[in-house]
C-alpha cells in the first residue's frame, strides 16, 4: 500500500455516499487503503461545535504511521483541512469546500501540502469566489 486516504463525507450524507464511495474505489485502484469515518451521529445534532468532534474522528481514523491523504466533500472537505494541520499528511483532496461555517469561530486552516480543489462554479452553499481566494492564498 502507498498509504491511507481518509475520506470524509458531507453533512447530510454518510460513509456509503456516492462521492466518497467512488473516491475509495479510485484510491484503492491506485494502491491506497481507504477509510471512511462515519459522522452521522455527530451531524444529527446540527451543532456547529460538532465540527471539532468530526475533525477529531478523522484524526483518530488515520493510522499512526505511514502516508495519509485527507479528502472530503463539503463539510468533509472542511474538516479535512483542519485535520491536515494536526497530523502530517501527504496531500489534500477537497471537493465543494466551504472555507467558513456560520457560527464556527475558527478561521479555516489547511496544511501547506499539495492540494487538489474540485468545486462547482454555481455552488450556492459554498460560493466559488471564497474557494478561489483560498487557492490564490496558497499559490
Amino acid at each position: 500500500m502507498k498509504g491511507t486516504v481518509i475520506l470524509s463525507h458531507g453533512l447530510e450524507s454518510g460513509p456509503n455516499a456516492t462521492k466518497v464511495t467512488a473516491l475509495a474505489a479510485v484510491a484503492e485502484g491506485l494502491g491506497w487503503a481507504s477509510i471512511r469515518p462515519d459522522y452521522r451521529d455527530l451531524d444529527a445534532s446540527r451543532d456547529v461545535e460538532a465540527v471539532t468532534a468530526r475533525m477529531q474522528r478523522a484524526l483518530d481514523a488515520a493510522p499512526a504511521e505511514g502516508r495519509v491523504v485527507f479528502a472530503g466533500s463539503s463539510m468533509g472537505a472542511f474538516i479535512s483541512g483542519f485535520a491536515s494541520t494536526r497530523r502530517d499528511c501527504a496531500a489534500l483532496f477537497l471537493m465543494a469546500l466551504p472555507v467558513g461555517i456560520r457560527g464556527y469561530s475558527f478561521d479555516y486552516e489547511a496544511a501547506a501540502v499539495p492540494t487538489v480543489l474540485v468545486h462547482g462554479w454555481r455552488d450556492e452553499l459554498c460560493p466559488v469566489d471564497a474557494v478561489i481566494e483560498f487557492a490564490r492564498g496558497r499559490g
